[in-house]
C-alpha cells in the first residue's frame, strides 16, 4: 500500500524541528527575492524530489530524453553525486564513471548523442552548456535532481513522489526523509506519483489525488515502472540479453547499491516463483571494493544451482571496473533496465505539455515553428532568443 516503506524515528523529531527552521528560512529568502532565482533563454525542465533516496529520477529523466531527442538537441545537467572530480565536466563516450557519477554515466552510455554534464553550481553549468563551442547548439536542458536548487528558475518544475514513500505521511530529516517541509510541493508545476502498483483501482487514484492537496495550476500524474530484458553486465563474457522471464526457477542474488531496493525485491519474487532471493544491499551510490567482491563471491557460491545475479543499471556502471569477482559471478550477472509508463492513459497529455513548452520557448527559430511531428531537428540555430516563459504562464 502507499507509504508502506516509511519509517519515522520519533526520538529525532526535536532535531527535525530545528532542521525545518533552517530550511524554511532559506526558502523564505528565495520567496522574498533576497536570494535570487535566475531564468535562462533556453527551455529548462527540472526533475527532482523533496525526499532523501530514490524516487525514480533517472528513469523519468531518460523518459524525457527519449521524448525529445529526435526533435531537439538535449542536454542533461546533474550534480554528479559522489564523483571524484570537481567543477564543470562535460562527458564523452570515454569519460569514466568516477569523474561524473553513476547516473550521468548511465545516461551518457545509453544516449551518446545527448550532452551530459555535471556541475554542483547549476547556473554555471547551464552557462557552459549554452555558450561553450561544443554544446552551444543545446535546445533543452534537463536538470537532474534540482528541485531544491532554487538558484535556477526552471520553466517546468517536476516533482516526483514515491508511492511507497508518500511525502504526505513523512516528516523532516533526521526523523523522516523529507529534505524540506511538505509545503515545498507547491513549487511544482507537475507532480508525478512514481512506482505505483499496476493494479491501482479508480478509488485509489481519487484518494491519492485528494490527499496530495495540490493547487489548481498543478497537474498530477501517476507512473509505474516496467522491466525490460536483462542485459549482461560484463561484455567480455560473450553473454546475450535474456528475457526477465528467464529467471523463473532460478535462485537470485539481488545485488543493489540504491536507496530503495524493497520494491525491486518484491517484483522479482513474482518472476522467480518462490525460488530463493538473496538480497545483498549496499548504500546508495556505493563504490564497490575488492572486499565487496569477496563478499559477493562468497554469497553466490553458497547458493544452489540454478542461480543468477541481478543488479540495476545504476549499479552496473560501478560494477564494470570491479576487480576480484569470480568468473562464475561475472558470467551470471545481469542488469535489469527499467522504463516509465504513464497510467490512466495520460502519456499523450504529458508528452504534449512537454513538447509544447520546449517549442514555444526554444531559442532555435526552426524548432519553434515546427508542428508536433517528431521529425529530426534541423541544425540551424539562427533567429531571435525569446525569454523563457514559465509553464504556469502557458
Amino acid at each position: 500500500m502507499e507509504g508502506d516503506f516509511i519509517k519515522i524515528h520519533k526520538w529525532l523529531l526535536p532535531f527535525s524541528w530545528i532542521y525545518g527552521l533552517g530550511v524554511g528560512f532559506r526558502n523564505e529568502l528565495f520567496d522574498l527575492g533576497i536570494l535570487k532565482s535566475r531564468s535562462f533563454d533556453v527551455p529548462v525542465i527540472s526533475v527532482g524530489n523533496i525526499t532523501v533516496g530514490g524516487s525514480g529520477k533517472t528513469p523519468h529523466v531518460e523518459y524525457l530524453v527519449e521524448l525529445l531527442k529526435d526533435i531537439a538537441q538535449v542536454a542533461v545537467l546533474s550534480r554528479g553525486y559522489k564523483r571524484k572530480s570537481h567543477g564543470y565536466v562535460l562527458a564523452d563516450k570515454d569519460t569514466p564513471v568516477h569523474e561524473i557519477g553513476d547516473e550521468p554515466f548511465q545516461m551518457k552510455q545509453k544516449y551518446p548523442q545527448t550532452y551530459v554534464a555535471v556541475d554542483r553550481k547549476r547556473c554555471h553549468g547551464i552557462d557552459r552548456l549554452t555558450n561553450d563551442e561544443p554544446t552551444k547548439d543545446t535546445d533543452i536542458i534537463l536538470l537532474d535532481d534540482a528541485f531544491q536548487h532554487r538558484y535556477v528558475k526552471p520553466g517546468i518544475n517536476i516533482l516526483l513522489v514515491d508511492y511507497h514513500r508518500l511525502i504526505i505521511y513523512d516528516t523532516l530529516l533526521p526523523a523522516g526523509r523529507l529534505r524540506e517541509p511538505l509545503s515545498g510541493k507547491h513549487r511544482a508545476d507537475i507532480v508525478i506519483i512514481t512506482k505505483c502498483p499496476k493494479d491501482l483501482s479508480p478509488i485509489d487514484y481519487r484518494v491519492l489525488s485528494k490527499a496530495m492537496e495540490l493547487y489548481p495550476f498543478q497537474e498530477l500524474y501517476f507512473t509505474t515502472l516496467e522491466y525490460c530484458d536483462l542485459q549482461p553486465v560484463f561484455n567480455d563474457t560473450g553473454k546475450q540479453q535474456i528475457p526477465l522471464a528467464a529467471v523463473k526457477g532460478k535462485n537470485i542474488l539481488l545485488l543493489t547499491g540504491i536507496a530503495s531496493p524493497q520494491q525491486l525485491e518484491l517484483d522479482l519474487e513474482g518472476y522467480a516463483e518462490n525460488k530463493n532471493i538473496v538480497s545483498l544491499s549496499f548504500p546508495d551510490h556505493h563504490a564497490f571494493t575488492k572486499k565487496d567482491a569477496a563478499r559477493i563471491n562468497e554469497t553466490f557460491s553458497e547458493m544452489e544451482e540454478p542461480k543468477i545475479v541481478v543488479t540495476t543499471e545504476k549499479d552496473q556502471s560501478r560494477l564494470i571496473g570491479l576487480e576480484g569477482l569470480d568468473d562464475a559471478v561475472r558470467h551470471n550477472t545481469y542488469a535489469l533496465p527499467i522504463k516509465v509508463k504513464f497510467m490512466l492513459d495520460k502519456e499523450e497529455l504529458f508528452n504534449d505539455k512537454i513538447i509544447s513548452y520546449v517549442r514555444k520557448n526554444s531559442r532555435n527559430s526552426i524548432l519553434a515553428k515546427r508542428k508536433n511531428d517528431h521529425k529530426p531537428k534541423d541544425g540551424n540555430h539562427s533567429g531571435n532568443r525569446p525569454r523563457t516563459i514559465s509553464f504556469r504562464d502557458n
